[in-house]
This record gives structure tokens, sequence and C-alpha cells, in this order.
């Protein structure tokens, strides 16, 4: 199973095995999930890694 590296609106950033609709463009980038920092539910966007 694939995890992807996300951030939520209060900018708290974590993984998740599951990111509903990843490839639904038309609904656009951000998707609603409970954050393990803030236990709220939250709009979070994918956060794209750079290698250093």
């Amino acid at each position: 199973m694939e995890r992807t590296v996300v951030r939520c609106a209060d900018g708290h950033v974590f993984s998740t095995a599951s990111f509903p609709m990843q490839q639904a463009e038309r609904l656009g980038p951000g998707r609603l999930l409970r954050c393990p920092r803030c236990a709220r539910l939250r709009s979070v966007v994918p956060v794209t890694l750079q290698k250093r």
C-alpha cells in the first residue's frame, strides 16, 4: 500500500495510506482527512518531496 505525505490546513505534515480520489482533477488536490496532530477534520493537500 502506497503512503502519501500530506499537509493539513494548520501546517501539520503527516503521511496517510488513504488519500481518496487522488486522480480526480476536477475536484482539486484538497481532501478532508482527520489530522493526527490536532485530531480534527481538516483540508489536506499532497506535499511534494524534494531530495537534497
